[in-house]
């Protein structure tokens, strides 16, 4: 299910000369926010997930945070055999963008984990079960927190081929992510078409993917930047992820007519 995750959260791209990437002052997203997306393999829908941007009264280092809350479970068939209810909850800074906490808690048939990882910026640390980490950077996310944050990325000046590189911890490392911008495409949704801008992450191939696999992720050319579709060839076949509905959105979404 990670890879539903995976898919969702690499969605924005720029040019970094500096350690530190730049972003909005103000959030691409309100409290209320609820997304859900449907993943497809082939023409079956083989899972579902809910993104929701939830009111917090938590404080960390006297700052206010955001909870971002993040459920995922499979569906149909694939629900019968191989049964998945994962749930990610991470608590983000107002200001930066940036987590304090991240917990997941993954129910995979027989399998369960629970995880839970405390974010130092400043310290360029991370605390997790598994020990203390270091970050070569200031800014360093967990997969929910990395998503929500580059919805916020400053794109001012973008340019076809243009590169960008977040890093995330994942698996007790930290983990680098080069995504490229391939341009603006209007795109199909549930919703309607939509004008979207295109982008492609870098791939690590094994159990999953492919040497040659690519991924694609369209994301709203508006104020909300919500992905709304993404394609990813795997092993065998290819995955989709697909908007199902949004609500609670800064702005309603504009639908080419």
């Amino acid at each position: 299910m990670k890879y539903i995750y995976a898919l969702i959260i690499i969605l924005c791209s720029g040019q970094v000369n500096s350690q530190e990437v730049a972003y909005l002052n103000n959030s691409s997203f309100n409290t209320g926010e609820v997304l859900k997306y449907k993943l497809k393999y082939g023409f079956i829908t083989a899972a579902e997930a809910s993104l929701k941007v939830l009111d917090s009264d938590v404080k960390f280092e006297n700052q206010p945070t955001y909870h971002l809350l993040v459920q995922g479970k499979t569906t149909g068939t694939f629900d019968i055999f191989y049964k998945v209810r994962n749930r990610y909850d991470s608590y983000i800074s107002r200001k930066t963008f940036t987590p304090f906490l991240y917990t997941e808690n993954i129910q995979e048939e027989n399998y369960r984990r629970s995880e839970k990882a405390r974010f130092y910026q400043d310290e360029k640390k991370i605390v997790a079960n598994k020990g203390t980490f270091k970050s070569p950077v200031e800014q360093t996310f967990d997969l929910v927190s990395a998503y929500y944050f580059a919805r916020n990325l400053d794109l001012t000046g973008i340019k076809v081929g243009d590169k960008l590189t977040l890093r995330y911890f994942l698996s007790d490392e930290v983990t680098p992510l080069t995504i490229e911008y391939l341009g603006k495409e209007i795109v199909r949704t549930s919703k309607g078409k939509v004008r979207c801008l295109k982008f492609s992450p870098s791939i690590s191939p094994g159990r999953i993917f492919r040497k040659d696999s690519q991924l694609f992720l369209w994301i709203t050319d508006d104020v909300n930047r919500i992905p709304v579709k993404a394609e990813a060839e795997v092993l065998v076949g290819s995955i989709t992820m697909e908007l199902s509905d949004a609500r609670g959105l800064r702005q309603a979404l504009q639908i080419i007519k």
